[in-house]
């Protein structure tokens, strides 16, 4: 298993101060949520009574968010979210927000995959191709922080190489705009 897909282990001192094992530093909630947003699974363990605390950590992750004005949950899910825990239905929560949440990334997926298809119906069309890239390029730096995303067929891609493309969409779309200026 590569270092990457374990969890990465934060341990939480009586101080509540929270320590990357990792890297041997310290971090705050916000490193965290960017471990968790570049897809890092994370694990944070009290390091005197061993208690796992991830839950309650990444709860408070998005309590800050939300807080910050930052919403994503509607109030009316956060309504049926608190009735979920008085409720039969407790159990059944978990499961229907986990496979919302894959169908979401499935959506997002094939969504590219359409866009990124070829030979794509408006293939002719002068200029498809420049749209195409420049739609997928947005997409990528849109739904690139989302775990299970993937937004390229080829998974050795590098960043220079991503900014290849964007330069040469760059190029292609002024390319554009001056043909269409002389029309």
């Amino acid at each position: 298993m590569a270092e990457t897909d374990k969890p990465l282990l934060i341990k939480r001192y009586a101080s509540r101060r929270l320590y990357n094992t990792e890297t041997s530093d310290y971090v705050t909630l916000e490193d965290i949520s960017g471990f968790v947003r570049s897809g890092r699974e994370v694990q944070i363990i009290d390091l005197k009574s061993g208690d796992d605390l991830t839950r309650q950590y990444l709860l408070q992750i998005v309590a800050e968010h939300e807080s910050k004005g930052e919403s994503v949950l509607p109030t009316n899910v956060l309504n049926d979210l608190v009735r979920s825990y008085t409720t039969g239905v407790s159990s059944i929560v978990p499961q229907f927000l986990a496979s919302s949440f894959d169908m979401l990334r499935n959506s997002q997926s094939k969504m590219v995959e359409n866009i990124t298809k070829v030979p794509h119906p408006m293939a002719t069309v002068p200029g498809f191709d420049a749209m195409r890239k420049q739609q997928e390029a947005f997409l990528k730096s849109m739904m690139g922080g989302v775990p299970g995303w993937v937004g390229t067929d080829d998974p050795e891609e590098t960043p220079s190489k991503e900014a290849d493309e964007l330069r040469e969409i760059k190029a292609q779309l002024a390319e554009l705009q001056k043909k269409l200026s002389k029309m």
